[in-house]
Formats: C-alpha cells, structure tokens, sequence
C-alpha cells in the first residue's frame, strides 16, 4: 500500500514545529473580550476601577496583538500562505483590530464616564466583532488549508 504525501503550507516561525503565531494570538483575544467585558461593567456600575482595567487590559491586547502579529507577518511572508482565501482578509482584519484597540486605549485615558460611555464601549465592542472573524479565517488557514500544520501521509 502506497501513501500520498500532503505538504501543507508550513510555519516559518515556529518553535519544534508548533507556530509561534498561533501560540500567541489567544492572548490579545482574552484581553480584548475582557476590556469590552469590563466596559460593560462600567457602563453599569460606573466603578473607576472598571475603566482603568479596561485600559490596562487594552494596553496587553495591544502588546501582545502586535507581537502576534510580527510572528503572522514572518508566516504571512511566505507566496504559498498568502495565496490562501483567507489570508489577506484574515491580516487586514487583524491590523483594523490592532488600530481600533489603540484608539480605544486612547479614548480610554480620558476621565470618567466619557473614556467609556459611548465611545469606548462602541470600539470595544467593533475590535471583539473584527476578532470574530478573523479568527474564523485564522481557523479556516489551519483547518481547511493545512497553514502551520505538518505534513502528513494520506
């Protein structure tokens, strides 16, 4: 019995074969949700704490985002990755989340209850959106196209 070889697009960036990218993208996720999270409540209790998490909470989904990012670029480098349906919408979206978060984080050093209410609720609310989706693309590029996955015998 004879197998067919797949080759999958592989990870420039990875670490013993697991992608960097992909191990760092939960991070800034978490940290947005959970900004749009404590906007909320803000908005409903109108606690300062609130806000001042929500910034810092930001600034971490930032950090981390643009980390994640460098490491997505290092794959998205690669003619085989982007040549992917889901590749350009999934790192524009990316970078549009990353630029509404820093608007937000700068919305967010404003005082009281205008860093939050609407301003930053809206944006916190559109960054989680783009996030829904590209991470929908993200996972069609490693479920459905193989992106950052070893090959395997067929």
């Amino acid at each position: 019995m004879s197998s067919i070889r797949h080759h999958n697009p592989r990870s420039t960036a990875s670490i013993a074969g697991h992608p960097i990218h992909a191990m760092l993208v939960p991070f800034p996720i978490v940290c947005f949700v959970l900004a749009l999270v404590t906007d909320i409540v803000y908005w409903q209790t109108g606690h300062l704490m609130w806000v001042e998490f929500s910034a810092w909470l930001l600034l971490a989904g930032m950090v981390t985002g643009v980390a994640a990012g460098l490491f997505g670029a290092i794959d998205f480098a690669r003619r085989e990755v982007r040549a992917k349906g889901p590749a350009w919408p999934h790192a524009i979206g990316n970078v549009i989340a990353l630029v509404l978060a820093f608007f937000n984080n700068l919305v967010h050093a404003a005082d009281g209850w205008t860093a939050v209410v609407p301003t930053g609720l809206i944006l916190s609310a559109l960054t989680v959106l783009v996030l829904l989706v590209t991470a929908w693309l993200g996972a069609s590029l490693v479920h459905v196209h193989g992106v950052g996955v070893r090959d395997h015998d067929l």
